[in-house]
């Protein structure tokens, strides 16, 4: 973060890793708002592999009419691993100067702010971050954009699936996206009304898991439905089917896991409005004279992280949640 005034003629934007419902209304903001302030974006495609092997196009406020109810991202994404060298950022960061481009817009999450801080270290670059995934694990922001929109996709099909369960008595094994992180599986488990939810962020026993399944059979349910975590430690909906379906044989236990249908179809409301929010305020801050930064928000209010805390740790949990859905259950 910097106090001096930079003096912002061009801005780059793109957006980098899994993609996320909302980013589209992302850069539509970023583009009108910089369009507003005189200012020329590039938008880059691919983003960091594009970023290096020149996929640059001119953006302006007709350009992105019509993408802002649209899921996925206009300027796609790609992994690249030549931009994890100091080599492959250096092609990056001469690609920005041979377009003129003052600051770079990054859209994405952790690994897409890694790659974004290490090249304005490296080649005194201005960038602002935009924090963009379903996983809401960025620190900095309540909520990331997708997050909301990928909740209300895996509990529309939580739904269904618990009328399909309580229809036959079957045991369903839901398993939702969180590799590293159990919010989906945390909030989607309270709202659906789910026996259990379990998530990478606690320990869970194959044992543990059988005593309480056990305890609500007890109580004469009909079905049972177990949101699981992606990354939890018990291995999944297929690995703990396995070592569980011996001691429910009364149960016709069924594993549904619902995959990338999260990442996609068209954001929320709440997400379109906290994505123009931020790509607004991205270009807002770069004006300012803010680099390394990311923007959020917190309790409704914009709030400015630097970008080497939002990479430094990941969010936790909110435990008043998890301790609600003990009670819940």
């Amino acid at each position: 973060m910097t106090d001096e005034i930079i003096k912002v003629k061009t801005i780059g934007v793109l957006t980098s890793g899994g993609d996320s419902p909302g980013m589209n209304a992302a850069i539509r903001a970023v583009v009108r708002a910089a369009s507003q302030a005189g200012i020329k974006v590039y938008g880059i495609k691919h983003g960091y592999y594009g970023l290096i092997n020149e996929e640059f196009t001119e953006l302006d406020a007709h350009s992105v009419s019509n993408i802002i109810q649209r899921g996925g991202t206009i300027l796609k994404s790609a992994r690249s691993e030549e931009f994890r060298t100091e080599e492959g950022r250096r092609k990056a960061a001469e690609n920005l100067k041979k377009y003129d481009i003052d600051a770079l817009i990054a859209i994405g999450g952790d690994g897409t702010f890694t790659g974004a801080n290490k090249l304005s270290k490296e080649f005194k670059f201005n960038v602002v971050g935009i924090p963009a995934t379903i996983d809401n694990d960025i620190i900095g922001t309540d909520e990331t954009i997708g997050y909301d929109s990928a909740l209300n996709t895996a509990l529309d099909a939580i739904d269904k699936i618990r009328d399909t369960a309580d229809a036959h008595e079957r045991m369903f094994l839901v398993e939702v996206m969180g590799r590293d992180t159990g919010f989906i599986a945390l909030e989607t488990g309270i709202a659906s009304g789910a026996e259990l939810a379990l998530l990478p962020e606690e320990l869970t026993h194959v044992e543990d898991v059988k005593r309480q399944l056990h305890d609500m059979l007890k109580s004469q349910r009909r079905s049972s439905l177990v949101v699981v975590a992606e990354g939890d430690e018990t291995g999944g909906a297929v690995k703990l089917k396995e070592n569980i379906q011996d001691d429910f044989a009364q149960y016709d236990v069924r594993v549904c896991i619902l995959g990338h249908i999260q990442r996609g179809g068209a954001p929320t409301a709440r997400d379109r409005v906290l994505a123009s929010r931020l790509g607004a305020a991205a270009v807002k801050v770069l004006l300012e004279g803010h680099s390394e930064v990311m923007v959020g928000v917190v309790n409704n209010s914009l709030k400015i992280t630097p970008m080497r805390v939002a990479i430094s740790k990941k969010k936790e949990l909110d435990h008043t949640l998890i301790d609600l859905a003990k009670i819940l259950r």
